[in-house]
């Protein structure tokens, strides 16, 4: 039997991080964090074809939760690790908030 994954703000309950409220994110804030992201992380249809994640239209609490994964470590990916090392929850939420409304 395939069971369902559970919700992402269970997952991060579960690991004892404090939930953040997504919506609190600060869309203007994410536009000026976005910088170094871009920097790998192209917009558009050129992010897909240089075989580096697309990360606009995410998922704002999967987004998250992907920073926290790179942060603590549970995801191994160095470059990735280090810019998560420097984010609080403030900059996750704005980031997710901004990346969630682009296309």
């Amino acid at each position: 039997m395939i069971r369902a994954a559970p919700p992402i703000l269970a997952v991060l309950a579960a690991a004892g991080a404090a939930p953040i409220a997504a919506a609190d994110g600060d869309v203007a804030y994410g536009e000026y964090l976005a910088a170094e992201c871009t920097t790998c992380h192209l917009l558009g249809a050129e992010a897909a074809e240089g075989g580096v994640p697309l990360i606009t239209g995410w998922d704002e609490e999967a987004f998250i939760l992907t920073l926290r994964e790179f942060k603590t470590g549970s995801r191994l990916h160095g470059p990735m690790q280090m810019i998560a090392a420097r984010l609080g929850d403030e900059e996750m939420a704005a980031l997710a908030a901004y990346f969630a409304a682009q296309e």
